[in-house]
């Protein structure tokens, strides 16, 4: 996906348009410079703003993200977009995952070498005692980050079907019993009970 390429077009279709950055901007309840970040191609438009984006230039969704109108074998070129999307968002779970597991372990690690060396240079008293309850405190308050950054990454796969599905419920999944990323829930498609396990990509 050629961000410089998309933003030369949104910069274009803006100006047959007649409308300044700020204008569009406005019209889209975002700053100006949202805007030109864009045509600067230095990010994309949020998913929720395309469709409005696109109404407002005259465009489609799959004109937008290959940043070329009347394009020749449409067909061809979505499918390139819809496998791009696909790995970006592949690429962006990793991510979550990856900094989910580095943030926890190195808060564990942190809180457990702070409790080792305070006990041993302060001794029992409510110096360490503070201490002690200001990193739990700490501690959880990553832990539950971690948890956020596990929930919205990737989908689950039920083991019995292999059916692939999204959930976002944080209370339905922080109760839910679980080993490692995979956590006990009931398949929509299915209807069973089993260790859904975390993947990446929609694919089934």
């Amino acid at each position: 996906m050629d961000l410089i390429k998309i933003g030369k077009f949104i910069s274009t279709k803006r100006k047959e348009k007649n409308l300044t950055q700020e204008e569009l901007a406005e019209k889209l309840n975002i700053t100006d410079r949202a805007v030109s970040k864009w045509e600067r191609g230095l990010s994309l438009p949020d998913a929720d703003k395309m469709l409005d984006l696109c109404n407002i230039l005259d465009i489609n969704v799959n004109e937008l993200l290959i940043g070329e109108e009347n394009m020749k074998d449409e067909k061809k070129k979505t499918d390139e977009l819809l496998i791009e999307l696909a790995k970006q968002d592949e690429l962006k779970n990793k991510r979550l995952i990856t900094d989910m597991w580095v943030l926890t372990i190195t808060a564990f690690v942190f809180y457990i070498a702070l409790i080792i060396i305070s006990s041993i240079l302060l001794g029992e008293g409510p110096v360490l005692a503070t201490i002690v309850c200001i990193s739990t405190a700490i501690l959880l308050i990553v832990c539950f980050y971690g948890f956020k950054l596990e929930v919205d990454a990737g989908y689950f796969e039920c083991r019995h079907c292999h059916h692939v599905f999204e959930e976002k419920n944080y209370f339905k999944l922080l109760m839910a019993p679980h080993m490692g990323t995979s956590r006990y829930q009931k398949c929509p498609k299915c209807g069973k009970r089993t260790f859904a396990k975390k993947v990446m990509t929609k694919e089934e």
